[in-house]
């Protein structure tokens, strides 16, 4: 039987898409095959897996992998700061950085913009979520946030995911302009995040290793922003600094190799999601989308 393909719309291109995904045997065996939930547990989700792949992909011969990945995923190199023969190594490729004017910032007070590249998925109202990924699996937010006392606060809030493949650039961004303060680590382990594990086991969000910032907004209230590691993440860097005044768009940090997601939670009433993220969300569908665009507008 052939393996369900993730589909989700582009809105660069107005298409329903399927995914190329990076490592996609892999994911498949060890997600969907039973035969894969030994090697799971006993080693792909364990940190120690993914420190050592990382430092695989910081090694000098990893710059080999450079131009065939550039290849296979047709990545437009004129939007790079750097030229692909200046990285020493494929992690560099990996979290580098693009020309401010290849992701420009949607103006506007009330917009609030995607904070990084990739597959965007919204819950509207996280609460009344109760088909996350998996028949009948609510998001589990205290889970999530390891605070039950801000998690009561959020219950009825919105929350934007968005899934960074291998493919992406790499680097996450503040979506609305605020003051930030100090991001809190919370461990885990290191599943994959893809839609290919997300079927099997929904809960990965509120497992995996991951980071919690509250964002200050004036207008917005507090703008929750989390990080979430995954299988091959080396780490997650943040490059802000705390208490310090941010403007929309501004760099947050960066991921190293591997895929991972980045999570942004609203307080409930506070803002309003584009409409196609709306409708692609409800048919359980996400929307690729490049940071700096429109995700949302906030509520007057």
């Amino acid at each position: 039987m052939p393996a369900d393909p993730i589909i989700f719309f582009n809105r660069l291109t107005g298409r329903l898409e399927t995914e190329a995904v990076y490592g996609d045997g892999f994911l498949r065996f060890t997600y969907e095959n039973p035969l894969g939930a030994l090697p799971l547990h006993a080693l792909v989700k364990r940190a120690a897996f993914s420190k050592w792949y990382g430092s695989r992909m910081d090694a000098p011969a990893s710059r080999e992998k450079v131009a065939p990945f550039l290849a296979t995923y047709g990545l437009d190199t004129s939007e790079f700061a750097d030229s692909p023969d200046s990285f020493r190594t494929f992690n560099e490729f990996f979290y580098r950085k693009l020309k401010p004017q290849a992701r420009p910032i949607a103006p506007g007070d009330d917009v609030i913009t995607f904070p990084a590249d990739g597959r965007h998925l919204v819950l509207p109202d996280i609460a009344a979520c109760t088909d996350f990924f998996i028949k009948g699996t609510r998001f589990d937010l205290p889970a999530l946030l390891r605070d039950a006392a801000l998690a009561a606060r959020f219950a009825h809030g919105s929350m934007l995911i968005s899934r960074l493949c291998p493919v992406d650039y790499h680097r996450f961004h503040f979506p609305c302009a605020g003051t930030p303060g100090p991001a809190r680590p919370v461990d885990g382990p290191l599943y994959s995040v893809s839609p290919i594990a997300l079927r099997r086991r929904a809960s990965i969000h509120w497992e995996n290793k991951r980071e919690i910032t509250l964002l200050r907004n004036p207008a917005l209230g507090d703008v929750l922003l989390l990080e979430v590691g995954a299988t091959c993440v080396g780490s997650i860097v943040q490059t802000y600094t705390p208490d310090t005044p941010v403007e929309k768009g501004a760099e947050k940090g960066y991921f190293r190799f591997g895929g991972s997601c980045f999570i942004t939670i609203f307080e409930p009433g506070k803002i309003r999601f584009s409409d196609d993220l709306l409708e692609h969300s409800r048919a359980g569908r996400e929307v690729y989308a490049r940071m700096g665009d429109i995700a949302a507008n906030a509520c007057t």
